[in-house]
């Protein structure tokens, strides 16, 4: 049982140092935190007290009793601002002068953007116009030796059927004229 309870004193001790890490939970700043942790470890335990339960079916029970708060530890909490350093006014013209440099930046560095977004978009117009007028002029060649193709396929055609025309012509000559000597022939 006494295992236990010295077991529940180094958690709580590993709680305070979680606790120290957390800055949410303590308004102080890091410094006096852990300036009070290191000059006194047991300081975040002394106001506490704890006592072991009878040990349960479910595990081990603790009862743990708060101390009511010292003065003295609330002096130690108080947490002092920083002394206003005066300030003057070539502090003040310099604080100026150093945020309108930092303006003057600012927009030099926006403009700077733009005109590199404008330069952008106008060599993607450029090549998309390129492009186009690359196709046109591609759909075009392509176009005129597809107009060349049928003609000259269409010209050959018709010398075919022409000629066929002119086969059929002499041998119906010819055979007419073969009829007609065959005529005298038995005539």
């Amino acid at each position: 049982m006494a295992k236990t309870a010295i077991a529940y004193k180094e958690k709580m001790k590993e709680i305070s140092v979680i606790s120290l890490i957390c800055s949410c939970l303590y308004p102080e700043s890091r410094k006096d935190i852990l300036g009070d942790f290191e000059e006194k470890p047991s300081a975040l335990l002394a106001d506490m007290d704890i006592k072991p339960i009878n040990k349960r079916a479910s595990g081990q029970a603790f009862e743990v009793i708060l101390k009511s708060p010292s003065p003295v530890s609330d002096a130690s909490h108080c947490v002092t601002t920083p002394p206003k350093k005066d300030i003057s006014l070539e502090d003040i013209q310099k604080k100026l002068e150093a945020a309108e440099d930092r303006r003057r930046s600012q927009e030099a560095q926006v403009l700077r953007a733009l005109a590199e977004k404008r330069d952008h978009e106008r060599d993607v117009l450029m090549k998309a116009m390129e492009e186009n007028s690359n196709f046109s002029r591609m759909a075009e060649e392509k176009l005129q030796l597809k107009m060349e193709q049928i003609q000259e396929n269409r010209m050959a055609y018709l010398a075919s059927i022409m000629e066929r025309l002119q086969e059929k012509e002499k041998h119906g000559q010819e055979v007419r004229r073969n009829k007609e000597l065959r005529e005298e022939i038995t005539a």
